[in-house]
């Protein structure tokens, strides 16, 4: 008996074989979880089912278009996935995009447009998903539903630029949701892992760097991987975190303890 057997969970955001979301999907796996996927584009599809096609019992194990910048298409996710399953107990949100030209330009020149997708994309899908897997949770008698969040939200890093107010705005967002959420014995949580180099995380410039600082000044003295991460999405996926709601736990061997 693995923690999460018999658990129904859906893990939103794979993009490739370094994805966070990948990481805590072989935790999942491991301890027992019944997995469902998502993919938002058809160009992104590809890589998601050959590494789900990697998963023991694969074949069970839905994959649902979902691109949580249409409402249609969460609204349909859900529902697709209520008839399959009746029920959810996990929720895994790792969605993040900004376009290219406002995460390199200077922060005082992102444009209207640019900020709103960052921020609609990467906080307020959240609020859509959990809206979402709301019913199918009170079905299962509550869940847990946790999001992927970076040190940016809280202090200036260097080049991550428009992502930051967005990851600012999803931590808000985890704590107004466990607010909500909360009568109907939903947890919702964050976690704010160092930097690892993802898909997402190459588009911002300087990651390489940052890497290395936190290698040489973090208290663990070295980068975090998304295996390590992956058993802090299991902790907040299990039981073992059920008297925890509302929060931000870094994943980042301690580096944002750090002052000057």
């Amino acid at each position: 008996m693995g923690l999460l057997t018999g658990k129904k969970c859906l893990v939103m955001g794979i993009a490739n074989k370094r994805s966070i979301a990948w990481g805590i999907t072989q935790a999942l796996h491991r301890e027992g979880a019944e997995l469902a996927f998502t993919y938002p584009t058809e160009r992104l599809k590809e890589n998601v089912v050959e590494l789900v096609q990697s998963l023991e019992g694969h074949e069970h194990m839905p994959i649902l278009p979902c691109d949580v910048g249409s409402d249609s298409e969460i609204e349909q996710c859900f529902a697709a996935l209520g008839e399959k399953w009746g029920k959810l107990d996990v929720l895994v949100h790792s969605i993040a995009y900004a376009r290219t030209e406002d995460l390199h330009s200077d922060f005082i020149n992102v444009s209207r447009e640019g900020y709103r997708i960052a921020q609609e994309i990467s906080a307020w899908s959240l609020i859509a998903c959990a809206r979402g897997a709301k019913p199918l949770m009170e079905a299962a008698g509550g869940g847990s539903i946790f999001t992927l969040s970076y040190l940016a939200a809280e202090r200036v890093v260097d080049k991550y630029n428009i992502m930051a107010p967005a990851k600012a705005a999803l931590e808000c967002n985890v704590r107004y949701l466990a607010t909500d959420l909360g009568p109907s014995n939903i947890r919702v949580n964050a976690i704010s892992a160092g930097p690892i180099k993802t898909l997402a995380s190459s588009a911002v410039k300087g990651v390489s760097l940052l890497r290395n600082v936190v290698e040489e000044r973090a208290p663990l003295h070295r980068n975090v991987t998304i295996e390590e991460v992956g058993d802090v999405g299991l902790f907040l996926a299990s039981n073992l975190s059920r008297c925890i709601t509302g929060e931000t736990i870094y994943a980042d061997n301690g580096f944002n303890i750090l002052g000057v």
